[in-house]
């Protein structure tokens, strides 16, 4: 009987699933990279979260391992490259936390227009922060979009929604894809100069790696405001810390960082003009019910038939 260890906290569906179908599961979380290396020998298929850094030395403890699962879209916590090189599998849930991961985005864009964050802050420390904090709506503004994948796409159609002008930076955007969702391809010149608002939705690649920096600040206006809800790194940090206090930009917000937790002692805790969450984009309820059920049917499919579906290459 194949065995499946999850070690992250992955919502209990997927566990009941795996042992309703017959398969040895067993959820171990909060493990260090030395416990999950000297454990993952004992079993066939290994899933996790983001928590759990899949590295080149727990590929090679996985004697065994022939699947890795991520629960969840992003596979930045897994050496994929080292798994492809030892035959394992790489799969993902690329669909399970694309609302959770929209709305977020958007809930970040409404936040950092009217200044929510900082008068929320200002308001329990007693004050009144009526004054300099006059917000702008986005209905009829221009919203820029650094690719349109799923999560883009939720992002699209709201901004849609508003009647903003939504232009979009994706090399490998189909027309037909732009004219379904009432979107227009452009360069990302263009795209920076004319977005109200940019909000990121690239993956992280070698490509993309700092794709905004300061060359690309300076194109943008002085009343522009940048999410991030995608991936850190994609935007390059001290660029963006520089462009927030010189006023190059008029604020941003952000989910995700190059390094993650974000360090007690970042600039960016006291700047102003910033919305900070917790990489939260997929942590609904239901996003991480769907991504658990997901995987584990995943597993179930390749254990029982030998089915891969999503799986994840190098490049």
């Amino acid at each position: 009987m194949p065995k499946i260890l999850i070690a992250d906290a992955v919502s209990d569906a997927a566990l009941a699933l795996l042992k309703k179908a017959g398969l040895d599961a067993e959820k171990k979380t909060g493990m260090t990279e030395d416990q999950v290396a000297a454990e993952i020998g004992n079993y066939d298929g290994l899933i996790v979260r983001s928590a759990t850094k899949v590295t080149p030395k727990i590929v090679a403890a996985g004697k065994k391992l022939k699947i890795v699962g991520r629960a969840g879209a992003g596979v930045d916590n897994i050496d994929v490259a080292a798994c492809v090189k030892a035959g394992i599998i790489v799969e993902n849930t690329p669909g399970g936390n694309t609302t959770s991961a929209g709305e977020h985005a958007l809930a970040l864009m409404f936040s950092l227009s009217r200044h929510v964050a900082f008068c929320d802050r200002e308001m329990r420390a007693g004050g009144w922060p009526k004054k300099g904090t006059t917000g702008v709506e986005l209905t009829g503004k221009t919203l820029g979009l650094l690719g349109l994948g799923r999560v883009a796409g939720v992002v699209a159609k709201v901004g849609r929604a508003l009647d903003m002008t939504v232009l979009v930076y994706d090399p490998y955007l189909p027309d037909a894809r732009a004219a379904e969702l009432g979107v227009k391809k452009t360069t990302l010149d263009a795209l920076l100069a004319a977005a109200d608002f940019i909000s990121v939705h690239s993956p992280l690649t070698p490509e993309t790696k700092n794709l905004i920096g300061a060359a690309q600040f300076a194109k943008m206006k002085k009343t522009a405001r940048l999410v991030n809800a995608a991936r850190g790194g994609i935007v390059d940090e001290t660029a963006l810390l520089d462009a927030l206090k010189t006023g190059k930009i008029a604020g941003a917000a952000l989910d995700v960082f190059e390094n993650e937790p974000l360090a007690a002692e970042s600039p960016f805790r006291s700047l102003p003009n910033v919305v900070l969450t917790p990489h939260l984009g997929a942590s609904t309820e239901e996003a991480q019910e769907r991504v658990a059920v997901e995987i584990a049917e995943q597993f179930v499919d390749y254990f029982k038939s030998g089915t891969v579906r999503n799986a994840v290459t190098t490049k």
